[in-house]
């Protein structure tokens, strides 16, 4: 199941390819499909009690032989997100220099944050191992998909590759929230939708951030300039 994610999740580096060639902070109908299908689907566990024995029954065939958790996915959560930083210092630039990515990924990270927490807050949904009440959405997985996208979109001109290993490493942050028990499967789809679409988000909105940050900055070198 966490690998069909992926494979629905990725498959938008190959969908959006005729994008690649220029800069695009435009606002298009066309890439709310993925995440929106993704959200929507993750929220029907809430709702739907077939989805809810399904939620069950893959939660035991996971945990059933379970000896020991493995918490990588406490650190492959920020894995995608950082390789940007990673890949700039090796000398591999992407689409926007560490400034400007550096906002888009502070507007990425509040609108996930905030979006997520406030869902937490009101649902309450129990997590599998009962800990606690802020199950749904899987912040990790959120967290993890959001840097999956901005690193696919920061190098979608470099090569698609880095997209792909990029989600990788969400699907497999995803894998983990489930197999230690943390979180149902549309926990899990529910943030993969919400990291992607807070992605896009930021793009849509940096013109308008930049501006405001940027603007008195410029004019001042511009005038030092001469």
């Amino acid at each position: 199941m966490v690998f069909f994610l992926f494979l629905i999740v990725s498959g938008q580096i190959h969908a959006q390819s005729k994008d690649s060639l220029s800069y695009n902070y435009h606002f298009k109908a066309k890439q709310l499909i993925i995440p929106v299908s993704l959200i929507g689907t993750g929220t029907l566990g809430l709702t739907s009690d077939w989805i809810e024995a399904k939620n069950r029954s893959i939660n035991d065939e996971l945990t059933e032989n379970i000896d020991k958790k493995i918490t990588i996915d406490d650190f492959s959560q920020y894995a995608p997100l950082l390789s940007v930083y990673s890949l700039n210092l090796c000398g591999i630039k992407g689409e926007h220099n560490m400034r400007d990515y550096t906002v888009i990924l502070a507007t990425s990270y509040l609108l996930m944050g905030v979006t997520v927490n406030a869902l937490k807050l009101s649902i309450k949904e129990q997590r599998p191992d009962k800990t606690s009440n802020n199950s749904f959405p899987s912040g990790h997985t959120a967290t993890a998909f959001m840097g999956a996208e901005l690193l696919r979109h920061e190098y979608r001109n470099v090569s698609p590759w880095i997209g792909v290993a990029g989600y990788t490493v969400a699907a497999g942050t995803g894998f983990f929230r489930l197999y230690n028990n943390r979180h149902w499967l549309t926990d899990v789809i529910a943030g993969a939708g919400i990291g992607i679409l807070s992605a896009k988000a930021s793009y849509w909105l940096f013109p308008y951030i930049s501006k405001k940050l940027f603007k008195k900055k410029e004019v001042c070198q511009s005038i030092s300039w001469y």
